[in-house]
């Protein structure tokens, strides 16, 4: 599902450890099919961990906010993957 970053993407613009991460996600997600685990269920676990770790660090409302502001970005192809920003 995921390969390395190419052409400009949502994480060019931070740069460095941001898709540093991505790429060691991509990796392990990867991995994690090739082993079997059906890509849906790495979709809900990758954002359970990720939703507990924002209302770890910044609480829940903080975290309740920054998910309304998700399906406007969605629409907007944010996180299509296959989407080349110009």
């Amino acid at each position: 599902m995921f390969a390395p970053a190419s052409g400009h993407g949502v994480f060019d613009r931070d740069g460095g450890e941001r898709q540093l991460a991505l790429e060691y996600l991509a990796e392990a997600w990867n991995v994690a099919e090739d082993d079997g685990v059906q890509t849906g269920s790495l979709a809900h676990a990758s954002l359970f961990a990720a939703l507990a770790t924002f209302v770890k660090m910044h609480g829940d409302e903080a975290t309740a906010d920054l998910i309304a502001l998700l399906p406007d970005r969605i629409r907007s192809g944010e996180y299509n993957l296959e989407r080349i920003l110009q």
